[in-house]
């Protein structure tokens, strides 16, 4: 008998206020465990997005706002949520951390991720520089979800570094997530391209949640939320708009790939 999990992403365009997107994540939730899901994966910086650095201070002064909704929603709905990232206080300094905190279908946080590359780059027309606001991370995060499934999670600048999903196959894990708000010039560029290559080179299952559209602050992201099997083909893609999708892991599948091709 195959062991299968069905699991969902979801997609969206937050806002700078944190009451009204977590909201839409509750709508959204509710729907992904009338599907029957598992394991839900939400996209980065789902709480608030905003450019303003003291409006990132005050609203990750509110990370327990954030987390206390997590566990009751994870526990209410009995889902494994990989909370994308939200942004919470360091322990010096003014800085953040932009965190995936990750909670059991029991309501407890089992896990934390901090964001550990980060994004740091001129476009022409975009500049961003992350580590003026953000700490980054130390270590990489893997999860057991149960004794067949162990997912390693990773936050969208991440995506382009891939010692760390090598990392993931090699500690047993046969997920990898990614949460992300990637821009519309690298998404256009390199976004299917880097999520197929980690599923092809580490035969395991990617699950991408992504920010879309235009948001309050004035940027836009790329969206194209997706999920590829371990031979890097795509089974379900959100191009615009927000919304969920959803589909049925088979590790049967993924074993015979591995089987079939064993480059691990």
């Amino acid at each position: 008998m195959s062991k299968r999990m069905q699991v969902s992403c979801i997609q969206m365009c937050s806002a700078h206020d944190i009451e009204s997107n977590l909201c839409k994540v509750e709508k959204f939730l509710k729907e992904v465990a009338e599907k029957g899901s598992k394991l839900v994966l939400l996209p980065e910086t789902f709480s608030f997005i905003t450019r303003n650095h003291q409006e990132k201070i005050k609203n990750a002064e509110k990370i327990h706002v954030i987390l206390d909704f997590l566990a009751q929603q994870a526990k209410q709905y009995q889902l494994w949520i990989i909370a994308g990232s939200t942004l919470c206080p360091a322990k010096h300094g003014d800085k953040l951390y932009n965190r995936c905190p990750v909670f059991a279908p029991d309501g407890t946080q089992h896990a934390n991720y901090d964001k550990m590359h980060l994004f740091d780059a001129d476009l022409g027309t975009e500049s961003w520089h992350e580590s003026k606001s953000i700490a980054a991370g130390k270590e990489p995060v893997s999860v057991s979800i149960d004794s067949d499934w162990k997912a390693g999670i990773s936050i969208c600048y991440d995506l382009r570094f891939p010692e760390l999903y090598r990392h993931y196959s090699a500690q047993g894990c046969n997920i990898l997530t990614v949460a992300a708000a990637f821009t519309v010039p690298t998404g256009k560029a390199h976004w299917e391209t880097l999520l197929r290559a980690r599923a092809i080179e580490n035969q395991c299952y990617v699950l991408a949640s992504a920010q879309c559209g235009k948001h309050s602050d004035g940027r836009e992201t790329y969206g194209h939320s997706m999920m590829i099997d371990p031979w890097g083909k795509i089974i379900a893609e959100l191009p615009n708009g927000e919304g969920i999708i959803t589909t049925e892991l088979d590790l049967s599948h993924l074993q015979h790939i591995r089987a079939a091709l064993p480059v691990l």
